[in-house]
């Protein structure tokens, strides 16, 4: 079974339990109004050494920072700020002392540059390996969250940065070269949070989400909860340096925003983002009124059967 089809059996199963006021799973976040027109957001997000990290490739300070920012990454994509967070980590004995003071200082530093508390969590041993899970908490205005299934069809698909940096930098740590620009890129994600919250007060954005998947990947699930079709225009995917455009269509966590937003104002949208963020949004394709993804290439249909990866 994989990944997504595990998440699909825990939804059936768990279909007929009261929801005490949740919006559950299907997007970045779980929501839960709070009142006054406000709403909390919940994610959480689980590394595991030896699948999500190598402790050989990657500082204890670094890693804590990471951990934090994957976080942070899907409260900014729900149009949510980020403002709490609980952390529970497993560690072996040659994991405690100075690495796990390294690793609570880079998560100190990401969590003071966000104005987050660390509200919480839990500490164990573990017999082989690090375990980490962080859940972050957000909060947001109900009328500002955005979801994955706004999206309707003429919508422009654009993505708030470029694509496959991080990819190419699982590419060198996996070949041992730990030392590039990719690499650093890949232990190192930068959360979108400012740009999270000024896209979720914009009426024009119908659906968000982050790319922690690929390109290929994430644009599905808004597919699915939107109930429509994408066509994806390969020459216009923005692949980062290091990066051809299959990296940067399937490679998973460049944890950039990915965006549907009415065609009438794609063009004032992404102008309005240049002048307030200094960078581009880039439009790669459209939402249909089908239920494929399809790839273009220069205008002409190409049958690319691009996937993201799943976790396991």
């Amino acid at each position: 079974m994989t990944e997504f089809g595990f998440i699909d059996r825990i939804k059936d199963l768990f279909a007929t339990l009261p929801d005490n006021g949740f919006e559950g799973i299907g997007d970045d976040c779980a929501v839960l109004p709070v009142g006054g027109g406000e709403s909390l957001v919940f994610t959480t997000d689980m590394l595991a050494e030896g699948v999500h990290f190598l402790r050989t490739a990657t500082s204890a300070r670094g890693l804590g920072r990471k951990s934090l920012a994957v976080n942070l990454s899907d409260v900014a994509s729900m149009g949510a700020r980020p403002i709490a967070t609980l952390l529970s980590l497993s560690l072996p004995d040659d994991a405690t002392g100075a690495w796990a003071e390294e690793f609570m200082q880079g998560y100190r530093e990401l969590s003071q540059e966000f104005g987050v508390t660390l509200a919480g969590g839990d500490t164990t041993r573990s017999a082989a390996g690090i375990t980490i899970n962080v859940t972050a908490i957000g909060r947001a205005a109900d009328t500002h969250i955005k979801r994955r299934s706004g999206a309707r069809p003429g919508d422009v698909i654009f993505t708030a940065g470029a694509l496959g940096a991080s990819g190419a930098g699982l590419r060198d740590i996996l070949a041992g070269r730990y030392d590039t620009p990719a690499a650093a890129i890949h232990r190192n994600p930068r959360p979108q949070v400012a740009e999270g919250l000024w896209l979720g007060r914009r009426h024009e954005v119908h659906a968000m989400m982050d790319i922690s998947d690929g390109l290929a990947s994430d644009i599905r699930h808004i597919m699915e909860r939107s109930g429509v079709g994408a066509a994806i225009d390969t020459e216009r995917i923005p692949a980062a340096a290091d990066a051809d455009i299959r990296t940067a269509a399937c490679a998973g966590e460049d944890y950039v925003l990915l965006l549907t937003a009415e065609c009438a104002d794609a063009e004032r949208l992404a102008a309005d983002f240049l002048a307030r963020f200094g960078a581009p949004l880039h439009p790669v394709g459209r939402i249909t009124d089908g239920r494929e993804l399809e790839w273009f290439e220069n205008g002409t249909l190409r049958p690319l059967d691009w996937h993201g990866f799943t976790h396991y």
